[in-house]
């Protein structure tokens, strides 16, 4: 059985993973001009679901939604820690005890169907962002900030186990 300290800890690396690439995507927003993720137009996809609308032809005309920035943000980060639920449950125990970083890189990785096939599509970009100006750019935004996202879990793993042993 898994100790509430461990569920605890991947929790912490899903979120500690998740601030790494906010804090990326603000160094490049602000260093690059490139824009981050809009967060508040994922909680107004997310927000339009309970209307039964799953697929939205541009996400700029689709209807508001009270809160969509709350809702967008609240998902990335409800995600992110459910990413890091997901490598406990993959890799468990003996990982957050000592954190290496192929499991996380992995992971990242292979959790790019999500952008991909799901988020992609749903918000009127396409399958992996083929209906965007500059498709190859929004796959390689994706890969690099899912890249950043499994180092930043790796990183927050290790300072976890550091300062929080068994």
């Amino acid at each position: 059985m898994i100790g509430v300290d461990i569920f605890i800890k991947a929790a912490l690396i899903g979120a500690g993973g998740t601030v790494v690439l906010d804090l990326w995507a603000l160094i490049m927003a602000r260093v690059l001009k490139m824009p981050a993720t809009n967060w508040p137009m994922v909680g107004r996809w997310i927000g339009n679901m309970p209307r039964g609308q799953f697929v939205q032809e541009n996400m700029a005309a689709a209807r508001p939604v009270k809160g969509e920035a709350t809702i967008g943000w609240i998902a990335h980060y409800a995600i992110g820690i459910g990413y890091g639920l997901l490598l406990l449950a993959i890799w468990g125990r003996p990982w957050i005890v000592r954190p290496t970083l192929l499991p996380p890189m992995t992971l990242a990785w292979a959790l790019l169907v999500a952008p991909y096939f799901i988020m992609m599509p749903g918000m009127g970009s396409g399958i992996a962002g083929s209906k965007t100006p500059k498709p190859n750019v929004a796959r390689l935004k994706s890969v690099v900030g899912h890249s950043i996202f499994g180092l930043g879990m790796y990183a927050t793993a290790v300072a976890l186990a550091s300062a929080w042993p068994e």
